[in-house]
């Protein structure tokens, strides 16, 4: 596999194209043609600069395999092919207030989290930066949108992977798509989804990226999250509060945690009231998700009455909550689901 250019920031570009004895205006040119999703084989440059970058980048680091698209509310997964062969997913929401792409990290994933899919296989690598960014570009192509007038306004990064166990190459793609002139996302409008690997959280707080922090917490002790987060064995839930406070004492922005609401594990009243007391006075928001079951795991989803009451619960303790909507669950949803049945078509893992 060769280098992806989309790894590099503008300016290393710029560097890069002049070093092969080009005018730098030919190096906005490549820049600009690749942050609309081309490849260097479509870009409007010399035959001789084309060939010298083909020899040493992929043409294409990442390509949009196969599009399902939801027929309850136009939700858009994505099967996307990486030069090498290995495969990954995203999904598009559409909202009111914009497009939010859902992107992967890593080529599957190694926390083991009992409720994904993503975790199924391990994982096999992790994504450059490049190629978290490329399937940001494509999507946008593939959706008409431009520079000026992205199709894609948000960005979640809650694909495939754990981020903070890639943290370099995403720390690379967070700079990249935030850099001006490009595709130039807000931080605002980025979220970065972890389980709570800590180190990276505080080192993180310490980058000057003001995103939305978001941890997958899904229990109100250290026991019962191990159940079904092996991570929980490492990190303690106190330990990832703290990390949490250092992030808001650093940005001044506030953090969201997630939690999956399944039957039977987590999801009574006493888990509400138990969630209320360890959440109380802190500058955070729960984003309660009603499992999306994921047929490889015994895992049941809880009821919609019994989310509302937990929703119910917490507002009456004054926490700030949602219950997030559930979005293209007629298409496979849940991320991992659609690479696992390309990679298992048998829904055995060798």
């Amino acid at each position: 596999m060769k280098e992806i250019l989309q790894d590099l920031s503008r300016e290393e570009l710029t560097e890069l194209v002049i070093g092969l004895g080009e005018k730098k205006f030919r190096a906005e040119q490549v820049y600009l043609g690749l942050m609309q999703g081309k490849k260097i084989s479509e870009l409007n440059i010399s035959p001789a600069l084309r060939a010298a970058l083909l020899e040493r980048f992929e043409d294409e680091p990442v390509r949009i395999s196969e599009t399902y698209i939801s027929q309850e509310d136009g939700t858009k997964k994505y099967l996307f092919a990486l030069a090498d062969g290995n495969l990954i997913e995203g999904v598009l929401m559409k909202y009111k207030y914009g497009n939010t792409q859902c992107v992967s990290t890593q080529v599957g994933c190694r926390m083991g989290c009992k409720f994904c899919a993503s975790t199924l296989g391990g994982r096999v690598r992790d994504l450059t930066a490049g190629e978290i960014l490329c399937q940001i570009s494509a999507v946008n192509r593939s959706e008409g949108g431009t520079l000026k007038e992205r199709a894609v306004t948000n960005v979640v990064l809650m694909g495939s992977g754990e981020p903070f166990d890639n943290y370099e190459n995403v720390v690379r793609f967070l700079r990249n798509v935030t850099a001006e002139g490009g595709i130039e996302i807000s931080a605002r409008n980025i979220s970065l989804s972890t389980c709570g690997l800590v180190p990276e959280m505080k080192q993180f707080a310490e980058e000057g990226i003001p995103l939305n922090l978001t941890v997958s917490l899904h229990a109100t002790t250290d026991e019962e999250r191990a159940r079904t987060m092996p991570i929980a064995n490492r990190y303690k839930i106190s330990e990832i509060l703290e990390a949490c406070a250092n992030y808001f004492q650093k940005t001044g922005r506030r953090y969201i945690f997630e939690y999956t609401l399944i039957s039977g594990e987590n999801a009574d009243e006493k888990h509400a009231l138990a969630l209320a007391k360890l959440l109380k006075g802190r500058p955070c928001h729960v984003n309660l998700i009603r499992l999306n079951a994921v047929k490889e795991r015994s895992l049941h989803a809880a009821e919609e009455k019994t989310a509302r009451r937990f929703l119910q619960i917490l507002e009456e303790q004054g926490i700030s909550a949602t219950l997030r909507r559930s979005m293209g669950s007629d298409i496979g949803g849940a991320c991992g689901q659609l690479r696992y049945s390309r990679i298992f078509p048998d829904g055995k893992i060798p």
